[in-house]
């Protein structure tokens, strides 16, 4: 596996880590109990994040199939990072976001139907990247209406830094309920 490959995966491990972690501090019986009248239960949370990251591997295979007709090539560059102000941007709890309605949960999923949802993402988002293993997936780029232009990689990363945002959230939630 090309090492730019591994380098965004273990970043979607690490941001999975995190979300299980802070998932766990929030009693089962509670998970779908929300917080506040205008806020997500965790079980919607995890809905949602399974919406979004199905969104964007859906994205990431589109733009890999359209570059593969091109004859992209192999990968040979280095990866630009993920852009600061977008890392500053889902690192910032203070400021909320308001998710476009396509990614509002349904709020009809239990603790485990929840958690089967993210997991399910998670392995399109990596068989998707996987089977284009050493193409040119940095050069491969989405123009987002909200976040700009991203290449592959900080697609992926994107979705690892939108996991951490919510695992915050939801470790929020957590001590609340504690």
């Amino acid at each position: 596996m090309h090492p730019h490959v591994v380098d965004v995966f273990q970043q979607l491990d690490e941001a999975r880590l995190k979300l299980r972690a802070a998932v766990d501090t929030v009693p089962a019986p509670l998970r779908g109990k929300r917080p506040g009248d205008d806020r997500w239960s965790v079980n919607e949370i995890l809905e949602h994040l399974s919406l979004v990251e199905q969104r964007f591997a859906g994205l990431i295979a589109m733009r890999i199939a359209e570059a593969a007709q091109s004859d992209v090539g192999v990968e040979q560059e280095t990866r630009d990072p993920f852009p600061t102000r977008l890392r500053q941007m889902f690192a910032d709890r203070a400021n909320r976001r308001s998710a476009p309605e396509a990614v509002h949960p349904t709020g009809s999923l239990g603790d485990e139907a929840a958690w089967a949802a993210v997991e399910r993402a998670r392995v399109m988002t990596r068989d998707i990247v996987s089977a284009a293993d050493g193409l040119a997936l940095s050069r491969i780029v989405h123009n987002h209406p909200v976040f700009g232009t991203l290449s592959v990689y900080q697609l992926v990363e994107l979705i690892a830094n939108h996991e951490v945002r919510h695992s915050k959230q939801i470790a929020g939630i957590g001590e609340e309920f504690v």
